[in-house]
């Protein structure tokens, strides 16, 4: 089957969105680093913080971890984004 960049079969599967609560960055809390805005790991839940941090730590996620779909933890947005097919989803 061709591959289709308008499909993402990672973000169709997802049923049941995960968002945390914490308002926090993780890793930046280990590190005591700041950041922008969050986002939140649909696989593990990992709350994390966005490209436009210094330490873009939701990227770094899926480089190491492989987990392809963050969801936006701010509050009034509601999308999805697929790493490894580069595609939103408004939820």
């Amino acid at each position: 089957m061709a591959h289709n960049p308008k499909y993402c079969l990672d973000l169709k599967e997802i049923t049941s969105i995960k968002i945390s609560d914490t308002g926090v960055c993780e890793e930046c809390v280990k590190t005591g680093s700041n950041w922008v805005h969050l986002r939140t790991c649909q696989t593990c839940g990992a709350n994390l913080c966005c490209d436009n941090s210094p330490n873009r730590h939701a990227t770094r996620h899926f480089l190491t971890s492989k987990h392809p779909v963050i969801a936006s933890a701010e509050n009034g947005e509601r999308w999805m984004w697929c790493y490894e097919h580069r595609l939103m989803r408004e939820y």
